[in-house]
């Protein structure tokens, strides 16, 4: 079996409260893009990890989709193993979810390979177990997701858009980001609730006065990199740009493929993680089987 696991972008990012457990509860807007690893699963009698592609991460016990497949098989008592390859594309430390994907993308189709025959809401529970945006990679779409990413709603989508996806600088610690933002002495939410009604709507305009990401500031302090490439997506042509997750990742919106092309063109030269995308209704795919 063959999968795309595709990254994600956060249209918004809220931090509402801490739990007593160090948990933040989040309220975030985030939709997948065409950005996308690929996870090759084969039935075998034990488990192995095979990576290629960039960024090249060590294949071992550690790596995310390892840990997916042998927590699939621990809860259901399947007997057998499988063969893992992940053909990275996704850049990491990012913000974009890559990790994450590669994780549902292996909970998802070992479901279907090994005939395990769990819910989406079971799988979704699983994956919390393992990181707070599997739930929302297994389930896709336009999605307010609450909570530490158990508490998720559907939205409608009034269109997809062309993007342009910039990695400027190394990754980020995403702990040092939180603990950075608590520092913070000032922080501008967003409006949530209209940035998911101007999705709905496709209407540019009130999205760009809605959306917001609390951890934007301090991760432009901690990386100033990333505001120099929000401006530049801005200077291309960008209706919208805005960081993703904890960062270093930032996204552009653009109105046309041709606009978004020609943006990628002259930002490439600038950062080699440069990639063309678009909002896309699934987050996982199936290619083979």
């Amino acid at each position: 079996m063959r999968l795309e696991a595709r990254a994600k972008i956060n249209w918004s990012l809220d931090i509402t409260g801490l739990r007593q457990d160090g948990y933040h509860l989040m309220d975030m807007l985030m939709q997948p893009i065409s950005l996308c690893d690929t996870i090759t699963l084969l039935p075998a009698e034990d488990f192995s990890l095979t990576t290629a592609g960039f960024p090249l991460l060590k294949a071992d016990d550690r790596h995310l989709a390892m840990r997916a497949a042998r927590l699939l098989q621990e809860h259901t008592g399947y007997p057998g193993g499988v063969q893992i390859n992940v053909f990275k594309r996704v850049p990491v430390g990012a913000g974009l979810g890559g990790g994450s994907a590669d994780a549902a993308a292996v909970l998802w189709g070992l479901n279907q390979l090994w005939h395990t025959d769990l819910s989406l809401s079971e799988l979704e529970a699983l994956g919390l177990q393992l990181g707070a945006d599997i739930p929302f990679c297994l389930r896709g779409g336009l999605t307010r997701t609450q909570g530490i990413g158990e508490q998720m709603e559907n939205l409608p989508c009034g269109r997809y858009y062309s993007l342009v996806v910039t990695q400027p600088c190394r990754g980020l610690s995403t702990r040092e980001v939180f603990q950075a933002y608590h520092a913070s002495d000032r922080v501008l939410h967003p409006d949530t609730a209209a940035a998911a009604e101007a999705l709905a709507s496709g209407d540019l305009l009130p999205l760009r006065r809605a959306l917001g990401n609390v951890l934007q500031p301090v991760s432009v302090r901690m990386r100033p990199e990333i505001g120099k490439a929000i401006s530049k997506l801005k200077e291309a042509g960008a209706e919208i740009a805005l960081m993703t997750g904890s960062g270093s990742a930032v996204f552009g919106v653009f109105r046309t493929p041709a606009k978004a092309r020609a943006a990628f063109s002259s930002l490439a030269v600038l950062w080699p993680a440069t990639f063309l995308a678009r909002t896309c209704p699934e987050s996982i795919v199936l290619l083979e089987e």
